[in-house]
């Protein structure tokens, strides 16, 4: 009984074992000549314990190693040949071309040596005889960016007519050129190993490849194509227009807070007040190819004095080359639609009904406060920076960890104190002629009237007390800390060459900027702040229910009281 009981086992577990094969075949053959092109069918996967089949089971093979003589080893013999081989590297000399994973390095790549025989990288500038800036600096990396950063930017959209000019063209960056389309230009990409990027804003537009470092000749040439001879198709054009209208459906609402501070701090009339981003439901039907066209010509072909060719990980001289080869030939030329009015702050109030199906927590509504602020070549450009530091802030929730700004002031005296707070954070926004900064929280409608309160109090304290020593020396770190660890990356690094560059004509090193980091007092805190305190607030809301906002003549009467 006993035999039969374990046949009937064995033959019921040889079924099972068959028809488990039998539907992992099933599972496995479209894959098999993908996985296992050798193979006649798929292999199985079992779990067998070591300790039961070691020394029963014989290898079916044995290892070899083939050294560069020809003979096969076997494992018993590696420690000879491995004493051999560490004989061999300590006798020959060290040399700078020796590569661990070449055996020639390409021209292209940096020298395998230790950091510090690498001279000291520093950021080198050059002007072409057209007015076109080169600026690079080394990295010693296998992956560079190149691109141009130009005055390109919605603050120069005359009307109606133009409006959204300057994020259409963004949203056609990259495509269809006069020699191949825009497939054609994401496959050169893959093949090379790069990546587009494309940013456009208020005073400035970025456009730039991330690539291998040898391939960095035919990236700028790919850029130099889609940049000077782009074909602004109209089919191509109308599908640009309906991906604007679709992504403004989804764009979040502290972005929306951001273009209404715009406009309640300038006004529409003025160029920095009209709106970058094109808000849902509008029409973008006066867009057309031809108009397109003639504002990149007019703002950026016709303009290469407010160009500038940047490179992070690329020897200078060899920008220079590619920048005078592709974009030597530019000529500029005068457009009155270039010159603009000084932008005027005025205070005023901007509130935005937002309701999007694709926002979770559309109950809440977001309200912000600003003042004026100096420009890119104000004086207390660092204090203002200081400043915003020092108020840090976030969201209610944090995960928590160092250099999070747990203890900056917004967390501490709003976020820690206030329960109805959900974020609370310090803004600013910097041009060539003038700025903003200010406060910007998220509650529930109802707390509005008080959030706006709460911060309102948090800028009057900057004003009339000064802050202690230990909240200054915490912001001046910060702040040094995420200037340094932001240009760790290569990307950072192009943006921020390309961008002080256009803007100042040089580039300032980070010694210096950390050295005026730290010449920030607590005095000039509250210079900055009373300064700002002297003109009206300008107030945005953003929301669902603004029933609970109050009016900007309220919020200005606190600060007159």
């Amino acid at each position: 009984v006993n035999n039969n009981n374990n046949n009937n086992h064995n033959n019921s577990q040889q079924s099972v074992a068959h028809v488990r094969r039998f539907f992992s075949l099933l599972q496995q053959e479209e894959y098999k000549s993908l996985e296992y092109p050798n193979a006649k069918e798929p292999p199985e996967i079992t779990k067998t314990v070591a300790s039961q089949v070691r020394g029963q089971a014989p290898r079916k093979s044995q290892d070899v190693v083939v050294p560069e003589g020809g003979t096969t080893l076997t494992p018993t013999e590696l420690p000879a040949l491995s004493a051999e081989f560490v004989q061999s590297l300590k006798a020959r000399p060290f040399s700078p071309g020796v590569s661990a994973i070449t055996k020639e390095i390409p021209p292209a790549i940096p020298p395998n040596v230790p950091a510090h025989e690498l001279e000291t990288p520093h950021t080198m500038v050059t002007q072409l005889d057209n007015g076109v800036r080169v600026v690079s600096m080394e990295t010693y990396g296998q992956v560079s960016v190149v691109g141009a950063v130009s005055a390109l930017g919605s603050q120069w959209e005359q009307g109606p007519s133009q409006a959204h000019s300057t994020q259409l063209l963004e949203a056609l960056a990259f495509g269809t050129t006069q020699k191949r389309d825009g497939l054609a230009v994401a496959h050169a990409l893959q093949d090379w190993g790069g990546t587009r990027f494309v940013n456009s804003g208020r005073e400035q537009s970025l456009h730039c490849i991330d690539v291998l470092r040898p391939n960095v000749d035919k990236a700028m040439g790919l850029l130099t194509e889609c940049l000077l001879e782009p074909l602004f198709d109209p089919l191509e054009v109308e599908e640009a227009k309906q991906v604007i209208q679709h992504q403004a459906m989804d764009l979040p609402p502290e972005l929306w807070l951001g273009e209404a501070l715009q406009v309640a701090a300038y006004g529409e009339d003025q160029s920095l007040g009209q709106p970058h981003f094109c808000p849902p439901g509008t029409t973008l039907d006066h867009l057309t190819a031809a108009s397109i066209e003639q504002y990149w010509k007019t703002h950026f072909l016709d303009n290469p004095r407010e160009i500038v060719i940047a490179g992070a990980g690329v020897r200078h001289d060899t920008l220079i080359r590619l920048a005078e080869q592709n974009f030597g030939h530019l000529q500029h030329q005068d457009h009155p639609e270039r010159k603009l009015k000084p932008t005027v702050y005025r205070g005023g109030q901007c509130n935005i009904p937002h309701s999007s199906p694709h926002t979770e927590d559309d109950e809440f509504v977001r309200v912000g406060l600003v003042w004026p602020a100096c420009g890119w070549h104000g004086d207390d450009l660092v204090a203002t920076c200081v400043l915003q530091t020092l108020l840090g802030g976030g969201n209610s929730f944090s995960a928590g960890g160092p250099g999070k700004g747990m203890y900056s002031r917004l967390y501490r005296h709003v976020l820690n104190g206030y329960k109805w707070a959900e974020s609370a954070e310090a803004t600013t926004a910097f041009y060539n002629d003038t700025g903003l900064w200010g406060l910007t929280g998220k509650c529930v409608p109802k707390q509005a009237t008080n959030l706006i309160k709460v911060l309102a109090e948090q800028a009057v304290r900057l004003a009339i007390q000064p802050v202690t020593d230990e909240e200054l020396d915490r912001a001046r770190n910060m702040l040094k800390n995420n200037v340094l660890t932001q240009l760790e990356s290569r990307l950072v690094l192009f943006e921020d060459m390309g961008r002080q560059v256009l803007t100042y004509g040089k580039r300032e090193d980070m010694l210096t900027t950390c050295t005026r980091i730290d010449s920030i007092t607590q005095e000039d805190l509250m210079r900055v702040a009373r300064m700002s305190l002297q003109h009206p607030p300008s107030l945005a809301a953003v929301g669902k229910n603004l029933d609970y906002v109050p009016r900007q003549d309220e919020v200005a009467a606190w600060f007159r009281g």
